[in-house]
């Protein structure tokens, strides 16, 4: 593998060549499967980002540490027999988000010991976000933060970032960095407005300005140089229904402005559910670096709820069987516990019913790692090895798969079913991306 395949991959971009790369967003297990299966087929380099939500030195909302995502993706490389090399580890949001509703010296201080455990476990792709305001913190709640301020909270974090670098791991490549924010805070947005409007061209040359003075101020030279990325919302978003896909209309003075900037792309998050053929126009248009995540769990939830229903179509009429029950489980632990999909889904209670089931949000991906969740799909998998489904099954409820079947691709097995549903996702970044080619 290229010792630091991100900068070059920027470094193709400004040559002219429309190359990107998808950053899996994601804890799910069977989704950092199929994206190292995804990444074997293609013989590259897979980039998995995890967000400051997600995983921090307070467990996040998965329960890991940054060392302990680090070790669940290297069990599962190892199992998967997938050189752990070629794993690409980057941190999404990190700043105070998590601790917005403390004051700002609170908020910052967990920051740094975040942004440092992020560096000591390995992670080389740091993106910095500051941008919320803090429990102290003056101004409009609903406007956004003083430039100045921002990059004066990514500059520190920034500093400690190279600190512990230097420290721990000097004799590795340095981390490459992405600034900016222009989308909702991690975990997703709660509505999608009618339109949604690109980042201005004046607003991200004055983030850029703003932040590059920042970091020369503390005598960050080095680490401004590997600043790869900035966040920009190119108009695309999804709610719960709803898609806003990519209009390359709209975004010209944004790729004229890049194109004048050596040395950096743009970062689009939120790109989950865009065709392949809008997937492709946001790469050829310097959105080098596209985000998913929701599509991915997304995905994984049809193909559990598909197999779900086979196996009460095969099994529920055979006496000693106990059925999984996944979704009901599923359903009861979001009831019982609605943290994380209250605020998002609105609507009356059958409304909000089907959201939970079938929302673009996806807000069910938090639910997965519940105790009782992971019994019953358990249980799923073990009464589908079990009882063989028929193919007159597979091809009603999961028509693509079945005719991978046919054609020797995969087995019936529900983990070969799950991960190829996945991969339905990835293949399309990765044709769109044509990351791979960097590896040939």
């Amino acid at each position: 593998m290229n010792p630091d395949p991100l900068r070059m991959l920027v470094d193709h971009q400004n040559a002219g060549k429309s190359t990107g790369i998808y950053s899996i967003c994601s804890s799910n297990r069977y989704v950092i499967e199929a994206a190292l299966l995804q990444a074997k087929a293609d013989s590259s380099a897979v980039l998995i980002e995890p967000t400051v939500n997600q995983v921090n030195q307070f467990g996040g909302y998965t329960g890991m540490t940054p060392g302990q995502f680090i070790s669940k993706v290297r069990k599962i490389a190892r199992d998967m027999d997938f050189p752990f090399t070629r794993v690409i580890f980057g941190g999404d949001h990190l700043g105070p988000n998590p601790w917005k509703n403390e004051p700002v010296e609170s908020a910052m201080a967990k920051s740094a010991i975040l942004v440092k455990d992020y560096v000591e476990n390995g992670f080389k792709k740091i993106h910095l976000d500051t941008s919320v305001r803090c429990a102290d913190d003056s101004g409009d709640p609903r406007a956004p933060m003083d430039d100045e301020l921002v990059a004066e909270r990514a500059a520190r974090l920034c500093q400690i970032v190279e600190e512990t670098h230097q420290r721990v791991r000097s004799h590795e490549i340095p981390p490459v960095y992405v600034i900016g924010t222009e989308v909702p805070i991690p975990g997703g947005a709660t509505g999608v407005q009618d339109e949604i409007i690109p980042t201005g061209r004046t607003s991200i040359q004055k983030t850029i300005e703003i932040t590059k003075q920042t970091f020369l101020d503390r005598d960050l030279e080095d680490a401004w140089d590997r600043v790869i990325a900035v966040v920009v919302q190119p108009g695309v978003e999804f709610g719960d229904s709803a898609v806003h896909e990519y209009n390359r209309s709209k975004t010209k003075d944004l790729v004229e402005f890049i194109e004048r900037m050596r040395g950096m792309v743009f970062e689009a998050h939120s790109t989950d559910y865009q065709t392949e053929s809008k997937l492709r126009e946001l790469v050829e248009d310097h959105f080098a670096i596209l985000k998913v995540g929701p599509w991915l769990t997304f995905a994984f939830r049809e193909a559990i709820f598909a197999l779900a229903m086979m196996e009460e179509e095969w099994l529920g009429p055979k006496k000693g069987v106990a059925l999984s029950g996944i979704r009901a489980a599923l359903e009861r632990v979001m009831l019982e516990n609605t943290r994380y999909w209250e605020k998002h889904y609105q609507g009356n209670h059958l409304e909000r019913q089907f959201a939970r089931k079938y929302s673009y949000s996806d807000r069910a991906r938090y639910y997965w790692q519940n105790n009782r969740v992971q019994q019953s799909l358990e249980r799923l998998f073990d009464n589908l090895s079990s009882h063989v489904l028929p193919n007159t099954l597979l091809s009603q409820f999961l028509p693509n798969q079945y005719e991978a079947i046919r054609s020797g691709s995969i087995t019936s097995i529900p983990m070969e079913l799950v991960h190829h549903k996945i991969l339905e996702v990835t293949k399309k970044y990765s044709s769109a991306t044509q990351f791979k080619t960097l590896f040939r």
